[in-house]
């Protein structure tokens, strides 16, 4: 049984953190995802799922320094744990097992 169950919403999300390694916080990560997904994302469905994936450790945050252009509030920065990288490897893992397993008559539809 996989101990990682993340579904597809929370797979994104992981996979853009890792993307923006560094540089992710809530508004880049937003952008990023509406960028390659060609589709908008909500902004407060993202934090919940931000603050989901923290909890269940495949996240950590820290604040990053306030900023005059932000009143003085701070940016939270995300990271990618270890635990997260082992969600989406194994979530890969499954897909492809499921991709390499469609019979070839159903690709050729």
């Amino acid at each position: 049984m996989d101990p990682y169950k993340i579904g597809e919403f929370e797979e994104l999300v992981l996979l853009t953190v890792g993307i923006l390694h560094g540089n992710a916080y809530g508004v880049a990560i937003k952008d990023e995802m509406e960028e390659r997904l060609k589709r908008p994302v909500s902004i407060g469905a993202l934090q919940v799922t931000l603050r989901r994936l923290e909890s269940k450790g495949y996240l950590k945050s820290v604040s990053g320094e306030g900023t005059p252009e932000r009143g003085g509030k701070p940016k939270l920065f995300f990271t990618i744990t270890a635990h997260g990288k082992n969600a989406i490897e194994s979530t890969r893992q499954v897909r492809n097992e499921l991709w390499n397993a469609l019979p070839p008559i159903v690709l050729n539809l």
